[in-house]
C-alpha cells in the first residue's frame, strides 16, 4: 500500500502525516508513506488545496485534516481492494 501526504510542510500537512502514522501504528497495516511537496505533482493528482491524502493513487482528502476514523476506513478499503 502506498500513502502520499501532499503539502508544503504547513502545520496542517504535518498533522495529516502524524494522523496517518498513528493509524498505521494502531492498526498494524503495512504501508509506504511518502511526503509530496512538489506543487506540480499536486496539480497532476488533482489536488487543489492542501493538505492532501492519496492512498494507492486515489485522492481521499484535500484541504482538510481527516479524522482517524476516516483514515482507518480508507486503509481498510485499500486493503480489501475497494
Amino acid at each position: 500500500m502506498k500513502i502520499e501526504v501532499l503539502g508544503t510542510g504547513c502545520p496542517r500537512c504535518k498533522e495529516v502525516e502524524k494522523r496517518v502514522m498513528d493509524v498505521l501504528a494502531e492498526t498494524g497495516v503495512a504501508a509506504e508513506v511518502e511526503k509530496v511537496t512538489d506543487i506540480k505533482k499536486f496539480a497532476q493528482m488533482g489536488i487543489l488545496s492542501t493538505p492532501g491524502l492519496v492512498i494507492n493513487g486515489k485522492v481521499k482528502a484535500q484541504g482538510k485534516i481527516p479524522s482517524k476514523e476516516e483514515v482507518k476506513k480508507w486503509l481498510e478499503e485499500a486493503s480489501s481492494g475497494k
